[in-house]
């Protein structure tokens, strides 16, 4: 992973409480800083996700009336697989077809 330098002004009680968590986690503060950024990007995936599925929720009646009803999902098969794959007995079908050739190659 190539290191780059940031270089950011903070007033020095900030940067004293950075230095501080970043002893008691036994980090240095670049990766105490490194760690925070993680956790935020973590929380904002989340909370995307979160807002994603209330509104689909909340809008769900209007999404059906313009454009239908969701198909319904096939129950999972004794192997956990759904859907046209799901066989009595947990068994797929699987092709005897060989695979085509790497594309690419001319």
């Amino acid at each position: 992973m190539a290191k780059t330098q940031l270089n950011v002004r903070v007033d020095e009680s900030t940067a004293a409480a950075a230095r501080r968590r970043a002893h008691q986690r036994g980090l240095s503060v670049n990766r105490y800083i490194e760690e925070l950024v993680k956790q935020d990007a973590g929380e904002a995936g989340r909370a995307f996700v979160d807002a994603a599925a209330d509104f689909m929720k909340q809008y769900e009646s209007v999404f059906a009336e313009e454009f239908g009803a969701p198909a319904p999902v096939a129950p999972a098969g004794p192997s956990g697989v759904t859907g046209a794959g799901a066989r009595a007995g947990g068994s797929e079908r699987r092709s005897r077809r060989a695979k085509p050739a790497a594309q690419g190659k001319r």
